[in-house]
């Protein structure tokens, strides 16, 4: 198994080619919902990514509800900045999803709503609203890689 990275109806390629890129050099699952906010041969993704993009095993969803029905079994984190819990403080296992929400606006409550005690945040000061996607996505897969006894990594 391993981990999975989502991110929900992303919208800035470049974002989403360096999670891309995080993904492929730790074995990491992408998953995109859709709409995504740019088009997948967009040249600053591409770029973003560099030549790891045959490296990624990454899977299109229409929906959260056509994600979210693939994965009846998944354990699944979404990160927010108003998380009721540090990202260090959950335990993570191999095979869990990592939701991260639109760049401008996080996930939806409604979504959120559905899985109460399942978000986390990453403590941070009062100077910033959040962190970029990228690398909030970076931090939280090598805290869970961390945790797991880096598998498969040198």
């Amino acid at each position: 198994m391993a981990f999975n990275i989502v991110l929900h109806e992303p919208l800035i390629p470049a974002n989403t080619g360096n999670v891309a890129r995080t993904c492929a050099a730790t074995g990491t699952r992408l998953h995109l919902i859709e709409p995504l906010g740019f088009s997948t041969d967009d040249k600053y993704l591409k770029r973003a990514g560099l030549d790891y993009w045959h490296a990624v095993d990454i899977t299109y969803y229409s929906s959260f509800d056509d994600f979210a029905a693939k994965h009846p079994d998944g354990r699944f984190f979404f990160i927010e900045t108003n998380g009721d819990t540090y990202h260090s403080d959950a335990q993570y296992r191999d095979g869990d999803f990592f939701v991260f929400g639109k760049e401008t606006t996080g996930i939806p409550q409604e979504i959120l709503m559905q899985y109460p005690g399942q978000v986390i945040r990453i403590p941070m000061g009062d100077a910033t609203r959040s962190l970029n996607l990228s690398n909030t996505a970076a931090v939280i897969l090598y805290e869970a890689l961390r945790q797991v006894g880096y598998p498969g990594m040198k």
